[in-house]
């Protein structure tokens, strides 16, 4: 199977695979139709980087945006920020002395705003851990082609949206920590894909091509962090994603570790990466017994 490396508009590494290289283009001849593009899933599964990789075929400027609770208006519009101090002597008549002192706020474009203006693809990552009021923009850019200003000193309430202009949004499920409803409104005006773990074989080829592990070492670790998974889902959690292997298959390559059950700094290593998570996924108050739990499953992955 054919792993690329391809490096994203913000100097990003991102391995693609054949299906998901077709999903990209699929997504891009979207936006190119100027319809928006949402992909959720699981956390740790790739949406930052698949929307990034999107991004990267369309050949535009690329502005990125993460969702939080605290995003405003403010953010996306821009503000006033200080003041410019003009000063006019006029001389003209020797006799005459007049001095005229004037004061200008200084208006600074956000990023959405300037992003319409200038016609830039926006990542939009996380967009449901904004507030809903905040997404409430959104829906004027995408529906109406048009962005109100709020706050700026002008007669003009609107401005039209670039014809260039895209976004991709990325968002986790509802039942995710920190994350909002999200209006039905604004997601019937987008092209939704609903991301899922890849296979086996796509993820041992995706950790093996992005950390040079061997192939059969990728298998490994695929199958145990697949394993804790389905602890994860019996307690209603999605459990660690490839996020997880990714980082412990990149610590095991650079510091040279054994990638086997056997391997006490390769238990070790394991036990830093997915401790806390799965303690926290499996509502496990003892870190002995979520840490027990890890070694046992280690224990059952066939191979390494």
């Amino acid at each position: 199977m054919e792993v690329q490396q391809i490096e994203s508009p913000i100097k990003q590494e991102i391995v693609a695979y054949p299906r998901i290289k077709e999903l990209a283009e699929r997504a891009a001849m979207y936006l190119s139709g100027s319809y928006p593009v949402h992909f959720t899933g699981p956390a740790g599964i790739g949406k930052t980087s698949l929307a990034l990789f999107t991004a990267n075929q369309l050949g535009q400027p690329v502005t990125f945006l993460s969702g939080n609770h605290e995003m405003s208006n403010e953010d996306l519009l821009g503000s006033f920020r200080g003041f410019t101090k003009s000063t006019l002597v006029d001389n003209f008549v020797r006799s005459v002395y007049k001095k005229e002192e004037k004061l200008d706020e200084n208006w600074e474009d956000g990023r959405l705003l300037k992003a319409v203006k200038e016609g830039h693809v926006v990542v939009y990552d996380e967009f449901t851990r904004s507030k809903p009021e905040t997404n409430n923009l959104f829906l004027s850019v995408i529906q109406e082609g048009i962005l109100p200003i709020y706050g700026k000193k002008e007669n003009q309430s609107y401005i039209p949206v670039h014809p260039d202009f895209k976004i991709i949004l990325t968002s986790n499920p509802e039942e995710y920590a920190g994350v909002f409803k999200s209006q039905d409104a604004l997601l019937d005006r987008l092209i939704t894909f609903k991301l899922e773990y890849p296979g086996a074989d796509e993820e041992a080829d995706l950790i093996s091509g992005k950390t040079g592990i061997e192939k059969q070492d990728a298998i490994f670790l695929t199958e145990f962090i697949s394993r804790i998974r389905q602890k994860s889902s019996s307690k209603g959690s999605a459990g660690p994603g490839m996020r997880a292997a990714l980082m412990i298959a990149t610590i095991a390559a650079k510091q040279e570790i054994e990638i086997s059950k056997e391997n006490d700094s390769f238990k070790k290593l394991c036990l830093d990466v997915l401790t806390f998570p799965v303690g926290q996924m499996m509502d496990q108050t003892s870190k002995e017994k979520t840490e027990q739990l890890i070694i046992n499953e280690l224990k059952k992955t066939n191979g390494g």
